[in-house]
């Protein structure tokens, strides 16, 4: 079986699953491979939608239900939740609404959100329309990367060697600065 059969037999679940954790990366593949052909960008869409709020509602039932024991079993996140809590207590309509586009909060925000007093029918409507907007914006910019790829493709093939030689001078004098600010 090769990539394009892989991707088009097993990409929406890669999807709905990818998005349940992270999703920007899984999304914005999806999205491409929606350009590609490979997949159906409203299917992509849907799927993305639905694994969002799949996970967000697990980790707002989470923060629900076992918020404080699972603080003291995982102390790392104690200090992300503790930062979203103060948010979410401030502005909690708003912060659902942009918790997806808050990286480095995606589980700590439903979890405080779940420890809040956020009403359970609220969070899953605010969480809903946050998808809605989330899943086509994100995949979008996937599937305009394939498209601005596929247009310019032959202009970057001609200069791919000075991209390269770039990239190498550039990644060459960011490693000199870093040894020279150790010193």
């Amino acid at each position: 079986m090769d990539i394009a059969a892989l991707v088009t037999h097993y990409g929406y679940a890669a999807v709905f699953f990818g998005v349940l954790l992270e999703g920007e990366t899984v999304l914005m593949l999806a999205g491409y491979a929606a350009h590609r052909g490979y997949l159906d960008f409203a299917a992509v869409t849907g799927v993305a939608m639905a694994g969002a709020i799949a996970g967000d509602q697990f980790f707002f039932w989470l923060g629900h239900r076992h918020g404080q024991t699972l603080l003291r079993r995982r102390p790392s996140l104690r200090a992300k939740v503790s930062r979203a809590l103060d948010l979410v207590r401030r502005h909690p309509a708003a912060v659902i609404l942009v918790m997806r586009f808050m990286w480095g909060l995606r589980i700590a925000l439903p979890v405080a959100v779940g420890l809040s007093n956020v009403a359970r029918w609220r969070f899953f409507w605010l969480n809903l329309v946050s998808a809605a907007l989330w899943a086509p914006l994100v995949g979008g910019i996937g599937y305009l990367s394939g498209a601005f790829l596929s247009t310019y493709l032959g202009v970057l093939h001609r200069v791919e060697h000075w991209v390269m030689l770039g990239l190498a001078v550039a990644l060459l004098a960011f490693r000199g600065f870093l040894h020279l600010r150790r010193s």
